[in-house]
């Protein structure tokens, strides 16, 4: 064995044996400088296989010890940077230790030498190489892919090393199985292992090879069978022998005549019935028809349930299962009030919208038990297709009737609770707007004769009890808005939601998690641990979440011990221990009255939530930067807000220019949190006047409302949510506009109690309530009269420009009135 110093090559999933010729296309940066390095010299490379093919800067770990010594027969550069490469290989080499170069991987190698014939042991060597080479040549014979020369050239190689080593090269072996042919040193052993490996590989090929037959005969088979029984099929139709078909025939038209369903579907099934008379049994029209009959008939045409008309049953059944939600709850009550006095009812058509997990999806199951009717759900979600509505038309393969028309024939009965779930989350594209289609299904005056295009029947939809829900209504069609009963749904506030855990979240937990023989006593501090700080949402499904979570480390905990402990006493630190810190904080005041700070009071789709309005005013030109990621309506404000405070310089005793001299900054934290909508005009005005007047703003008060240019205060929405968040703020006064004074029967009672609720008609009333007062000798005279004194709703100067608007107009009556000198025009 001798040593020598030369490049490395790794390469991935191949393995080069002497005397095999390969091409090799060649790209990472190493491996090309390796290839260069050898055509400068004696162009020998060394060849290796990587461990990992999927490694592309392998280390010295990651590439086998063995490999084979190849030269160079032609280096090719391509357009591509990479490098195609035709190499052979020499003879077997060992890695020894690698050297230090940066630019590509060097070793130092010793030569391995095939090991030689025993003189006394050839003729066994003659009669195992006799059996390779008739093995390799029965491999050839199953396997196509190796062409029949290489068995003919193998016959003539007399060196069993390289006999071996020609097999192995052209045989489709594991990678790891042609590695360690590679290290076998002795001829005789890489021989015998050669010899059992194909020995394995032919009888795959054998066993691939009647699977081949089989499959061809039993196509064969398929094939006849089919031939023979087109022929019996028309030797039966001309001895008219159809027995079995006639049967069937008869009891589809027994089924037909039972039917209580429309004159219209009778008629027609009896239409399709005398077609499929005339038609052949394995025909695929015969098929279509088949099964457009068995739809029909299977449809629920006078199939209905009787309702429970015990209004106070109910109601108990709507408690029992919900907490709250009073408006849906007592517009079913409604419904089963009226059916008990008239004959006919048509089905009401209800919208449920409202923030995720209040109970809408759920509810809907109550409604059908209460009512004693057939639950049916359809998720709408996603829906971009018209026909998935109104079904397909049964000229497609696979045509079938849409999903109400299937929900029904899933319900069996004509009158089930369908509820259309996420009914603002449907799409369109090129297959049309489903949209669309709804509006025929929720019209009153239209869905007693509802056509599917696949049945092409009327049918009666006007006893379904149709129930919809959604979480935003601007997402739904105007035109489909008008054919329901919308009725929203606000969010639980806090007290809310730990009422619902007490009464039924916990109690449902504790049974899905095994604790019902273990007492679980969640304490009010716990409660309101997870629900101020574990979660954020109007509902209570992220509180279930949390709330299951807790039991089950209680599960386990009880598990550990061995099932003795029977009582666990759940508190607000134990809280914390199990579910680690805290994920939110709820808005609250600052602790001191701040200078060009409000509290402002906004609505998200996890309830309400205090939204302070920063404004810092600056040495500059008049300038107005707004910052917070505000939508354009809110941008829209603010600068009615600027040209507001303004026009009434004079009432706050500031310059009648000092705009002119100073840059204003409004800005609204939490700056990646999208904010829009105008309800935010009030505090803006508010932050400007403080920051211009220096005086700072009650930290106890928080606002809401939109304003114009007269310094109206305009009405706004959403304004149980926004004082909920101001009492879990912990503020003392609400200033609200005039206009919402009925919104606040929707408050919770001890809400109200608690807060301060002050209503503004005009700016001037936001100011009083939210400024700190004036001390009696503070130097602004005006900001003092204005702060003690009533003054007008409206400014002087907006008097003087409407006085001289309307002096224009009625001036321009009197030019249109008086008869023109030349005529009409």
């Amino acid at each position: 064995m001798t040593d020598l110093t030369i490049p490395l090559l790794p390469l991935r999933e191949l393995i080069v044996f002497p005397h095999e010729v390969v091409p090799l296309f060649v790209g990472r940066e190493k491996s090309i400088n390796a290839l260069e390095e050898a055509m400068a010299g004696d162009r020998e490379i060394l060849l290796c296989a990587q461990k990992k093919a999927k490694v592309s800067d392998p280390k010295p770990d990651g590439i086998h010890d063995f490999g084979t010594i190849g030269t160079i027969i032609q280096l090719l550069r391509l357009p591509d940077g990479t490098v195609k490469v035709l190499v052979e290989g020499k003879r077997r080499a060992r890695i020894k230790t690698y050297l230090d170069n940066p630019k590509f991987l060097e070793v130092e190698v010793e030569i391995v030498e095939p090991t030689k014939a025993d003189p006394k042991k050839e003729p066994e060597f003659a009669a195992l190489m006799r059996s390779v080479q008739a093995t390799f040549e029965n491999y050839v014979k199953l396997n196509k892919r190796v062409p029949p020369e290489l068995a003919v050239s193998v016959q003539s190689i007399d060196n069993p090393s390289r006999l071996a080593d020609t097999i192995a090269a052209h045989i489709n072996f594991k990678l790891a199985a042609k590695q360690e042919l590679l290290e076998t040193e002795s001829v005789w052993a890489r021989l015998e292992a050669l010899y059992e490996l194909m020995q394995n590989e032919i009888e795959i090929l054998q066993v691939e090879k009647k699977i081949r037959t089989r499959v061809k005969k039993q196509m064969e088979k398929n094939q006849k069978e089919y031939y023979l029984n087109e022929q019996m099929q028309a030797i039966q139709k001309e001895l008219g022998s159809q027995d079995e078909f006639k049967n069937e025939l008869q009891e589809l038209e027994e089924k037909i005549r039972r039917k209580k369903m429309s004159k219209e579907a009778s008629e027609r099934l009896k239409k399709e019935l005398r077609k499929l008379k005339m038609m052949s049994p394995m025909s695929a029209e015969a098929t279509v028809v088949r099964n457009y009959i068995d739809t029909v008939l299977a449809l629920p045409w006078s199939e209905v349930t009787e309702d429970k008309l015990d209004i106070a049953d109910a109601e108990k059944i709507l408690d029992e299962d919900h907490y709250g939600l009073e408006k849906p709850k007592d517009r079913i009550l409604e419904y089963l009030a009226v059916g008990s006095l008239v004959d006919k009812v048509r089905g009401p058509i209800l919208c449920l919208i409202g923030p995720p997990g209040v109970g809408k999806t759920s509810l809907a199951k109550s409604v059908a038990r209460a009512t004693g009717r057939k639950f049916v759900r359809m998720s709408l979600g996603g829906v971009r297709d018209e026909a998935e509505i109104r079904g397909h038309r049964r000229t497609y393969i696979g045509a079938m009737p849409g999903k109400i028309i299937q929900g029904l024939r899933k319900a069996g009965s004509s009158n089930p609770v369908f509820l259309l779930d996420e009914i603002d989350k449907m799409s369109m594209d090129f297959r049309g707007d489903p949209s669309a289609a709804m509006l025929e299904v929720l019209d009153p005056e239209q869905n007693a004769s509802f056509v599917d295009h696949f049945l092409d029947l009327d049918y009666d939809l006007s006893d379904v009890l149709f129930l919809c829900t959604a979480n935003s209504r601007h997402s739904i069609p105007i035109p489909l808005q008008d054919r329901m009963e919308i009725i929203e749904l606000t969010g639980y506030s806090d007290d809310d939601r730990i009422k619902i855990a007490k009464q039924y979240l916990i109690p449902k937990q504790r049974e899905l998690n095994g604790l019902d023989g273990v007492q679980t006593q969640f304490t009010d501090g716990a409660l309101k641990e997870l629900v101020h700080h574990y979660t954020k949402e109007a509902g209570v499904r992220g509180l279930e979440r949390e709330i299951s979570s807790v039991l089950r480390k209680i599960a386990r905990d009880y598990v550990k011990g061995e099932r003795k402990r029977k009582s666990f006493r759940i508190d607000g630190k134990l809280v914390a221990k199990l579910l680690g810190p805290r994920k939110y904080r709820f808005q609250r005041g600052d602790e001191t009255d701040q200078i060009g700070m409000t509290n402002g009071l906004a609505v998200t789709m996890v309830g309400g939530d205090l939204l302070p309005a920063e404004v810092m005013v600056t040495p500059g030109k008049g300038k107005v930067t707004l910052t917070g990621k505000l939508g354009e309506v809110m941008q829209e404000s603010a600068q009615a807000a600027v040209t507001y405070v303004r026009s009434r310089a004079g009432v706050f005793g500031l310059d009648p220019d000092f705009y002119e001299h100073a840059d204003f900054h409004v800005h609204f934290p939490e700056g990646a949190v999208p904010k829009d909508g105008p309800s935010a005009g009030v505090t803006m005005v508010t932050s400007l006047v403080s920051a211009l007047l220096r005086v700072p703003v009650r930290r106890d008060v928080a606002m809401t409302g939109e304003i114009n240019l007269r310094g109206k205060v305009l009405p706004i929405g959403g304004l149980k949510e926004k004082v909920l968040a101001a009492h879990r703020g912990e503020i003392k006064t609400v200033i609200c506009p005039q206009e919402n004074e009925k919104d606040l029967e929707d408050v919770p009672k001890n809400v109200l109690r608690a807060i301060e609720i002050k209503f503004a008609s005009t700016i001037d009333d936001v100011l009083r309530g939210a400024l700190v007062p004036m001390p009696e000798d503070h130097p602004n005279e005006s900001l003092r009269t204005f702060m003690s004194a009533e003054l007008p709703a409206e400014p002087a100067d907006w008097r003087e420009i409407r006085d001289l608007i309307e002096e224009r107009e009625r001036k321009k009556r009197l030019a249109h009135a008086s008869p023109s000198q030349h005529g009409p025009h």
